[in-house]
């Protein structure tokens, strides 16, 4: 019969269970349901414990050079039987003959005068504050406060692709979260999922050169690469986040030196030369008309607002508008400059603008602008190609509507400094000093010019029938 023993709330529970403990012992003892603390006389101090849940280990019990009791859980029972080369330490799953080994280590250092109890507890409490420290000097850890605190030095705002350079570093941010404090998805076999826990001290330029040729011939880790083969605008792509997050880390004192600076940038893309021709703007109108709504409204704009940006047409809202429609106020946190910009809305565009009850003019979720602008610049082009017929229209990319809008104003003999300000450019003409003394908006003069455009795409794309042809009389 098990003896028992008093609790000081007057409860009975089992003492000890003495015996000599074995493998074969060990293996054949049951979890029952409460804790069980089988004494080992095979070992001085040595217990085995059986919790519940049916998990065994081995515990030491003994009293501290002050005369106080202690205890310390030496590790887990490892059944395998097989033992390891070095010697055995605490923590670690143990044999029988592992755990005897470690009981009389233990007791040699305290027949020393060593502190046991003392040393274990300050080697955990070193293990943790480095398991810690690691954590966050991790790349996910790090990475994650870099787009909680990251801001354009120049302008201290959010950079406005922050969720683009996120992707591309493994982290994938909810749309309706503008500050990155919603915790992201880790996008399986991104860089947040291969180097989640690796210390970002530890990542050298040979990694980042890795990564950034592996973007270039295959695709981004994690991403879906839109062509297929080499690509230099992945490269870049994964170079610029890299270099932009290791070139913080830095700013802030986490890391010594910024890998990135040892890793050959990616040269820039070759200046853009395309501007679409009198016909070629023709199809493009009629084609917008067969792309789906609100691609081809949004694609007519991008052309006749003189080529403001595709992010600042799609996200526009209603409360940027003037209440008649007139003046277009874009906000400096949507422009790429980072600064405020008027755009005068001349009758032909505000005939574009749809009515609705949300706060974004074109949205197809009610909350969000539309996405999807690859899959419609392909149909767009096979739509401009179908009315083209057998002339072959040559590639072209969405930005080239804004040089072709600068191209043409520039063409109707519209002032170089008047077409800048349109557009939002801060160079040539509004550059350096003259720029910054310069604060005239030149409003009346960017609307004339504006509506002077807009008046040109529609004589080119309005349909030929206004033509009289004259009867030719018989016999001539």
């Amino acid at each position: 019969m098990t003896k028992t023993s008093t609790t000081k709330t007057g409860k009975r529970k089992p003492a000890d269970e003495p015996t000599s403990l074995t493998d074969a012992a060990i293996k054949k003892y049951v979890r029952l349901k409460r804790r069980r603390r089988i004494r080992d006389f095979g070992a001085k101090s040595l217990y085995l414990i059986i919790e519940p849940s049916g998990y065994k280990s081995f515990e030491m019990r003994f009293r501290r050079p002050d005369g106080r009791p202690a205890k310390i859980r030496l590790g887990e029972y490892d059944p395998s039987g097989r033992e390891i080369k070095d010697d055995p330490v605490v923590g670690q799953p143990l044999t029988l003959a592992a755990a005897h080994a470690l009981a009389t280590k233990l007791h040699r250092d305290r027949a020393l005068g060593r502190d046991v109890i003392g040393d274990f507890k300050a080697a955990k409490h070193r293990r943790r504050a480095e398991a810690e420290e690691l954590a966050a000097t991790s790349f996910l850890a790090c990475a994650l406060d870099f787009f909680v605190e990251h801001r354009v030095k120049k302008w201290q705002t959010r950079p406005r692709r922050w969720r683009e350079t996120a992707r591309v570093l493994g982290l994938a941010y909810p749309a309706g979260d503008p500050t990155a404090t919603t915790k992201p998805e880790v996008i399986k076999g991104g860089l947040a999922d291969i180097w989640g826990d690796r210390a970002v001290a530890d990542i050298d330029h040979h990694a980042i050169h890795e990564k950034v040729s592996e973007a270039g011939k295959r695709a981004i880790p994690g991403l879906k690469p839109r062509n297929r083969g080499f690509s230099n605008a992945r490269k870049r792509g994964m170079y610029s986040a890299l270099s932009g997050f290791f070139g913080w880390l830095k700013r802030e004192r986490r890391i010594a030196i910024n890998p990135c600076s040892e890793v050959e940038r990616p040269g820039p893309p070759p200046p853009g030369e395309r501007v679409l021709t009198a016909d070629e703007i023709r199809w493009f109108w009629q084609a917008c008309g067969v792309v789906g709504e609100p691609f081809g409204t949004i694609f007519k704009l991008l052309l006749l607002t003189g080529g403001q940006r595709l992010n600042e047409v799609a996200g526009m809202c209603r409360d940027e508008l003037s209440g008649d429609g007139s003046v277009w106020n874009i906000p400096g946190a949507r422009t790429k400059n980072h600064l405020p910009h008027l755009v005068p809305m001349c009758a032909t565009v505000q005939a574009l603008i749809p009515p609705g009850e949300h706060a974004l003019v074109f949205t197809t979720t009610g909350t969000t602008p539309p996405s999807g602008w690859s899959r419609a610049k392909h149909r767009l082009d096979a739509a401009m190609q179908a009315r083209a017929g057998d002339v072959k229209i040559k590639p072209w990319k969405q930005h080239d509507l804004r040089r072709t809008a600068i191209t043409g104003m520039g063409e109707l003999g519209i002032m170089p400094h008047v077409i800048e300000l349109a557009v939002n450019h801060v160079s040539g003409h509004r550059s350096g000093v003259a720029g910054t003394y310069n604060r005239s908006e030149l409003l009346d003069e960017r609307r004339e010019a504006l509506k002077r455009w807009a008046a040109h795409v529609s004589g080119l794309v309005a349909p030929q029938d206004n033509v009289v042809r004259l009867k030719r009389k018989r016999g001539r």
